[in-house]
């Protein structure tokens, strides 16, 4: 057999594969009309009340400020998060839940609004808060030590209400 004759075998048999690999992946795995109601139900200005989180100080146990939260639970809501949204109420935040206690890391690439992002561990209490995260920014934000719980609220909101370290959450 010629080079010419199985190099262009070789050619068809990988064009097939890669042919094969797509159809199994848009058949199997692409779920974009999952995503783009995530994304319709997400965007904008609709901040959908699913709760309510109570911040309370780590030393005295004393109710600091108690916030609406929208929750973001499936890795399609925390991929996503609060991406587009245009603005969000100082008395509002997201909260992430996590699966399981881990470091962890946000950005804020297309997120239009400037967070603090607040990371609490399994027993709810804070153990970092990245502050003024820069909107649209695709720097990481990690938290430093393991956290299961992600809190977002308007840049200066830790300042405001004294919120540090320490505190804890309850929802």
């Amino acid at each position: 057999m010629s080079n010419a004759r199985r190099n262009v075998r070789i050619f068809v048999g990988l064009f097939l594969l890669a042919a094969v690999s797509t159809g199994v992946y848009y058949l199997y795995l692409y779920k974009p009309e999952k995503k783009a109601g995530i994304l319709l139900e997400h965007t904008g200005n609709s901040f959908k009340k699913e709760g309510e989180l109570t911040f309370i100080d780590g030393e005295t146990g004393e109710k600091v400020i108690t916030i609406d939260i929208e929750k973001a639970e499936t890795p399609e809501e925390h991929e996503i998060g609060l991406m587009y949204r245009r603005d969000m109420q100082e008395s509002q935040g997201m909260l992430f839940i996590g699966k399981q206690e881990e470091e962890k890391g946000f950005w804020m690439k297309n997120t239009y609004i400037a967070l603090d992002i607040i990371y609490v561990n399994a027993e709810k209490e804070i153990v970092s808060i990245g502050k003024y995260a820069k909107p649209q920014s695709t720097e990481s934000i990690p938290s430093g030590a393991p956290a299961q719980y992600v809190v977002e609220v308007v840049a200066g909101f830790s300042d405001k209400y004294g919120i540090g370290k320490g505190d804890k959450i309850s929802f």
